[in-house]
């Protein structure tokens, strides 16, 4: 250890303890809630900057919010990506069924049907809209509650059901936690339970596709906890450095799983604002507010496929319900936080916005609701006949020696044959899933 040096006096002398800071949320549970310290502009504030512009120039809108839905429900401002009325009740359509099968797969883990769930109520246009902000072959690396997205690019529900309950038809057999769903076929990177790691994978990929002259760029998702991370920084670096056509979407829900966002930098300045340190284009958006997400991944990525970089998003929303099946918020957040967000819920917000346009109505919305959840129903009783959870009904024994090596090495080869041959002596009815 070193010594102090002689000059310094006695330990401490004149000078005054020092102290550690300990971040603090707002509230604790049984505390009243009070949101008026957040500063929320009004809709259709924040300038729309070109596409093309330096990042300098979206220095203002990684401090602001970017807001497209007023008080009445209308579309303004320049933000405003006047979309028509049809995919505006398609991305609707694809945020209620995200609900509508989170509620599905929460009551399944419940009954013990698989081991866990993560819900993203509350958070379904920071996919869904995204989603659709995005060309279907842009590859995305999202975290762990970006279902959305699947669903939005039409993967099959009951191919997601099967993977949760790591039955006989789940395509990834067994050896990803449930949830944790990967579809080359539809541009979506295998989900990782090591958090942020999906950061650097998206640069590396979206830095070979500009080396092969493609056109698809990478989107990538990471909560605001995670940010914390060291593959965070990582990837902003090397997507500065090689101005790699990637978006990097921010998810500040307000929580982690029991530490709020202060543990992560919140109470300094926004997330977006790690844009303006790694010189890349930063916005900060109202994560509840569908048709400014949208606006928002729009803007970045017809940057990214123009040769402009990547950009740095953070989606201001709010994690409505637990961080998974495994979490009791009750614990550490007061019950009323959720009922008191000032941004509201992006599928009413949604909802309404359409019945201002006259394109919608509080009935079709009920009869929508209800058919999708018969949707979510089927596809689940469709599922459930190939195995849930602790039923036997698994993938087949001999899979578990398959896609590692092109060629399935000698030693690797016989200890398959001899477990599979003590397997059919213990337990004959197991035949017929080999």
């Amino acid at each position: 250890m070193a010594k102090r040096p002689a000059s310094a006096g006695t330990i401490g002398g004149n000078l005054p303890p020092l102290s550690l800071h300990v971040p603090e949320p707002h509230f604790r549970p049984g505390d009243p809630v009070d949101y008026s310290w957040l500063e929320i502009p009004a809709a259709g504030a924040a300038a729309r900057p070109d596409e093309a512009c330096s990042p300098a120039e979206t220095q203002d809108l990684c401090f602001g919010l970017v807001r497209v839905l007023d008080e009445d429900h209308r579309a303004v401002g320049p933000w405003d990506p006047a979309l028509d009325p049809e995919t505006l009740r398609r991305m609707l359509r694809a945020m209620a069924l995200t609900r509508a099968f989170d509620d599905r797969m929460y009551r399944g883990q419940r009954q013990g049907k698989t081991s866990f769930y993560m819900k993203c109520t509350g958070e379904e246009a920071t996919s869904v809209a995204a989603a659709f902000a995005l060309a279907d072959d842009d590859m995305v690396f999202p975290s762990y509650r970006q279902q959305g997205i699947l669903i939005a690019r039409g993967y099959p529900i009951v191919e997601m059901i099967n993977q949760i309950y790591s039955n006989r038809a789940d395509k990834l057999k067994g050896r990803q936690l449930p949830i944790m769903y990967s579809s080359r076929a539809h541009s979506f990177f295998t989900i990782s339970g090591n958090l942020a790691t999906q950061y650097p994978q998206a640069a590396g990929w979206a830095m070979a596709s500009a080396i092969k002259g493609d056109t698809r760029i990478a989107a990538s998702w990471v909560g605001e906890g995670s940010s914390s991370e060291g593959d965070f920084h990582a990837a902003l670096t090397f997507a500065a450095v090689y101005n790699a056509p990637v978006i990097y979407n921010l998810v500040n829900n307000q929580w982690a799983i029991s530490s709020f966002s202060g543990f992560a930098g919140a109470e300094r300045t926004t997330f977006a604002a790690r844009a303006v340190g790694y010189g890349v284009a930063g916005l900060r958006v109202d994560g509840n507010d569908p048709l400014a997400v949208y606006a928002a991944v729009r803007w970045a990525a017809n940057r990214a496929r123009s040769g402009g970089g990547p950009t740095l998003i953070e989606h201001f929303t709010y994690r409505a319900e637990g961080h998974s099946t495994s979490d009791d918020p009750g614990q550490y957040r007061s019950a009323q936080e959720r009922e008191e967000w000032p941004l509201g819920d992006p599928v009413n917000r949604l909802k309404q916005h359409l019945i201002a346009l006259g394109e919608w109505s509080e009935e079709r919305h009920a009869a929508m609701d209800l058919e999708l959840a018969e949707e979510v129903k089927a596809a689940t009783k469709e599922a459930e006949k190939n195995g849930i959870l602790g039923h036997g009904l698994h993938h087949p024994f001999h899979t578990m020696f398959e896609d590692v090596f092109e060629d399935l090495p000698w030693h690797l080869q016989e200890q398959a044959d001899q477990a599979i041959r003590e397997r059919r002596i213990k337990w004959p009815s197991w035949k017929e899933y080999e």
